[in-house]
C-alpha cells in the first residue's frame, strides 16, 4: 500500500495579542498534514510566512495537489520529492515533518534517531517574546516573564524608539539575557550607534536589522554584538550572502520548508562558521517538536510559540523556569 495524505486547517487562539512591527495577531491558523502507510500516521504543522504572502489555505491548496502523485511513493521518496515537488514554506514543512514523524513510527525508533542526532535530545533554555509595545508596558511584561522564570528575553522592536524601549525592559529585568529583533526597521538608522546603544544595555545580539535584499548595508559596520539574519535566510540558497554580513542565522522550519532543509542548513551554516538560532512561528507543540531537534546545536533557541496560545496540545512540551523540556 501506497501512502494517503491529508491536511486540514486549525485555529489556535493567542494567549492576549502578539505585537510585531507588521502588527497584532489574535490567533494563529496552522496547517497540519497527516500522512499514513495505513498502519501508522505521521503528523506535521506549519505556519504560513506571512511576509511571503501565504496562508493556511494556500498551504493546504498545494498539498491537495501533490496527493496523488505522492500515493505510490514509500516514505523516504515521497521526502524526496517534494523537495522539488513543493516550494519552501508552510505546506513543505508540514507535509516534512509529518513524513519524517511516519518514518520514525513505522521504525518504532524515536525521531532523533531517525534524523542522525547523537544523543536523545536535551532541554533547552527558551528565549520568551516581548511583543512590540510602549515601554512602560514592555517592561512591566518583561517583569512578569522573569518572574515566571524565563532568563532570556527576546524584544520585538521597531526602528522608533528602540533604545527606550530596551532600557525599559532592562529596568523591569535586569538579571535577564536579552535578544532583539528588529524585523528589518533598521534601515534609516545609525546601524552601528544602535548597536552600541543597546549592546551597553546588555543586549547580547540583534536580529535581522536591515530589510532583506538590502543586506549590503551592514558591510563595514562594527557592531560589539553578533547580527544574525531571519528574513535574509531562507535556506541554504541564502548562505553565502549570509555569511557575508551576518555573523549568524535564525533557522525556522516554515522558512526552509520542513525538517530536511533544517537539518541541512544548520549543518552547511556551522561549516561557514555561522552562529545558529532556531525560532518558530506561533504553533503548537507539534509545530515545534521537529525544530527542537535542529534546536540541540544552536546558541541561541526561541521556541516559545506554544507559550504565545491560549492553550496549547495535550502532551506537548512542557516549560518550566525558561526551560523547554518534552512532554
Amino acid at each position: 500500500m501506497g501512502l494517503r495524505i491529508s491536511a486540514t486547517i486549525e485555529r489556535w487562539p493567542v494567549a492576549g495579542q502578539f505585537i510585531i512591527s507588521r502588527g497584532a495577531k489574535t490567533h494563529v491558523d496552522v496547517l497540519v498534514a497527516a500522512a499514513s502507510d495505513g498502519s501508522q500516521v505521521g503528523l506535521g504543522e506549519g505556519t504560513a510566512i506571512y511576509y511571503h504572502g501565504e496562508s493556511a489555505e494556500s498551504g493546504l491548496a498545494q498539498i491537495e495537489a501533490v496527493m496523488e502523485q505522492l500515493a505510490e511513493m514509500d516514505v523516504r521518496t515521497a521526502r524526496d520529492a517534494i523537495q522539488s515537488l513543493l516550494p519552501p514554506g508552510v505546506a513543505r514543512n508540514a507535509l516534512d515533518c509529518a513524513l519524517w514523524d511516519l518514518e520514525a513510527k513505522a521504525a518504532g525508533l524515536p525521531l532523533w534517531r531517525v534524523a542522525g542526532l547523537k544523543a536523545a535530545p536535551a532541554p533547552l533554555q527558551t528565549a520568551f517574546t516581548i511583543s512590540l509595545g510602549e515601554p512602560s508596558v514592555m517592561e512591566s511584561d518583561a517583569a512578569k516573564a522573569a518572574a515566571r522564570g524565563f532568563g532570556l528575553l527576546k524584544l520585538k522592536l521597531t526602528g522608533e524608539g528602540d533604545r527606550e524601549r530596551v532600557a525599559a525592559v532592562r529596568r523591569g529585568a535586569p538579571e535577564v539575557r536579552l535578544i532583539v529583533d528588529a524585523n528589518e526597521s533598521w534601515g534609516e538608522l545609525d546601524i552601528e550607534a544602535e548597536a552600541r546603544v543597546l549592546a551597553a544595555l546588555g543586549v547580547e545580539m540583534i536580529e535581522q536589522p536591515v530589510p532583506a535584499g538590502q543586506e549590503a548595508m551592514l558591510a563595514g559596520i562594527n557592531s560589539p554584538v553578533p547580527f544574525l539574519a531571519d528574513e535574509s535566510c531562507q535556506s541554504r540558497a541564502e548562505l553565502e550572502i549570509c555569511a557575508r554580513y551576518f555573523d549568524g542565522i535564525n533557522i525556522k522550519l516554515d522558512k526552509t520548508g520542513g525538517l530536511t532543509e533544517a537539518l541541512a542548513l544548520a549543518q552547511e551554516a556551522e561549516a561557514r562558521g555561522l552562529k545558529l538560532m532556531v525560532g518558530c512561528m506561533l504553533s503548537t507543540s507539534l509545530g515545534i517538536a521537529p525544530a527542537f531537534l535542529v534546536a540541540q546545536g544552536a546558541q541561541w533557541v526561541d521556541l516559545d510559540g506554544p507559550i504565545l496560545l491560549a492553550e496549547d496540545r495535550e502532551e506537548g512540551f512542557r516549560f518550566e523556569k525558561g526551560m523547554i523540556l518534552p512532554g
